[in-house]
């Protein structure tokens, strides 16, 4: 066995209830810094959350908020929040507050800070969901054609994370357990991914795997409990931060079929992974490699491996449907008015082909998901 794995520029991640009012003054870059705010318009208009961010901050680092970015980070909105910034050149500091889209759009802004004025921004992420979007160097948005794209870069990886429960009791109980789906999706698909290390990476997502199981459905039933949300917080964290710079491309078919569904369809990514995952994993049993990886699973989600890694990779997708029933999080794509004569240009989306056996079996894939 051998391996590597390389760090990400992460300097600090907090975790518990009033993590944000207790760390945030004291890592911004420095007793000058001036801090830009970016979320959405639900935590702006419905909850005291970003006024809460804002006080804390107060006229000495506050001097701007956006609150319009939308799901998938529609380029318009994202374009309005880069001149906002760009405007006020003594702005060193991005907070963003929210799901994958606000902290992806940061990641952005920072990007486009870096190509115009020749600096990246530092980058304080207050994350609401479990789309673990704080962890990776990517910043996704959607294009004017409607279709994911991404930047990426080292330097975009966010240098503080302020995980804060009581800032994530507050998103929606579906975002959030669908996100925690998003969260296994990361997981389930590095033990497979051809640049994830050993350590601390496919250790981390088995972890990471086996608190999902036991604390969605026990947040389910219990969604102001505090303890559950930071341990899924923190299980989102491990799913994804392990891989660090070893990041080579799209983590796997479940997330490739998620991109083609999301964007285009309109669907959450939270709830792409609950119409993927299940499905690419029994489609990825039929591969000796990646159904030995896939069979390490059953032990952490309380079974027994039988010894033959075929099988037991498919009890992990079947696992994950029972899950997603037990969460309530079982759907179809025609919930989200996808039909037949979109299969070809999904699988097209996906697969980067239009012919071939991955393609079919992805056509095959989809259909069973109708």
């Amino acid at each position: 066995m051998s391996g590597l794995w390389q760090p990400t520029q992460l300097q600090a991640m907090y975790y518990g209830p009033s993590s944000v009012k207790k760390h945030l003054l004291s890592h911004l870059p420095s007793d000058s810094s001036k801090a830009f705010v970016i979320t959405g318009s639900s935590l702006a208009t419905k909850t005291s959350l970003i006024g809460q961010v804002e006080s804390i901050l107060g006229s000495k680092h506050h001097v701007g908020t956006f609150a319009s970015i939308g799901q998938h980070a529609p380029i318009t909105q994202l374009d309005e929040a880069v001149e906002s910034v760009m405007k006020n050149s003594s702005i060193d500091t991005l907070i963003s507050i929210g799901g994958g889209s606000p902290i992806d759009s940061a990641k952005v802004i920072s990007h486009r800070s870096h190509e115009r004025q020749g600096r990246y921004l530092y980058h304080i992420t207050i994350p609401t969901t479990l789309s673990a979007a704080e962890c990776t160097l990517i910043g996704g948005y959607t294009n004017e054609k409607g279709t994911k794209v991404s930047v990426a870069h080292p330097r975009l990886i966010p240098q503080v994370i302020l995980y804060d429960s009581s800032f994530a009791k507050e998103t929606p109980q579906k975002l959030w357990l669908s996100t925690g789906i998003r969260s296994l999706d990361h997981a389930v698909e590095l033990m497979y991914y051809p640049t994830a290390s050993e350590a601390p990476t496919k250790q981390l997502c088995l972890t990471a795997i086996s608190q999902l199981f036991e604390y969605l459905p026990k947040c389910k039933k219990e969604p102001e409990n505090e303890d559950y949300i930071t341990r899924l917080q923190l299980a989102s964290f491990t799913s994804l931060l392990g891989l660090g710079l070893n990041l080579k491309g799209p983590l796997g078919l479940s997330h490739t079929l998620g991109y083609a569904l999301g964007s285009p369809y309109n669907i959450p990514h939270g709830m792409t992974s609950c119409l993927t995952l299940p499905s690419v994993v029994r489609l990825k049993a039929n591969n000796p490699e990646d159904a030995e990886q896939l069979a390490r699973v059953l032990p952490f989600i309380g079974q027994q491996r039988s010894g033959h890694d075929q099988r037991d990779a498919i009890r992990v997708g079947d696992a994950i449907d029972e899950l997603l029933k037990t969460l309530g999080l079982d759907a179809t794509l025609k919930d989200f008015n996808v039909n037949e004569d979109q299969v070809p240009k999904i699988s097209k989306m996906a697969t980067n082909s239009e012919q071939g056996e991955l393609f079919d079996k992805v056509v095959s894939l989809i259909r069973s998901k109708l």
